[in-house]
């Protein structure tokens, strides 16, 4: 990978799609507001609260590596 600055990718658009769910409904199952799921879901999120994290991978059925990657900037 270089001296390529990597970034993490959220990929919650994709498993919304897959599970027909949408932002605001997984928001309610959540506890999280849906401003802060579209932070994550567009990568500008800077943290994740572990707490969060698990409650998502809950309500969508996967785990973190499902939802979330590293890799080089698109």
């Amino acid at each position: 990978m270089g001296d390529t600055e990597l970034v993490v990718r959220c990929h919650l658009d994709r498993l919304l799609y897959e599970r027909g769910l949408t932002l605001s409904a997984l928001a309610e199952k959540v506890g999280v507001t849906v401003v802060n799921l579209s932070v994550l879901k567009n990568d500008r999120a800077k943290a994740i609260r572990f707490s969060t994290l698990v409650a998502l991978c809950r309500e969508l059925d996967c785990q973190p590596g499902d939802l979330l990657t590293v890799g080089e900037p698109a």
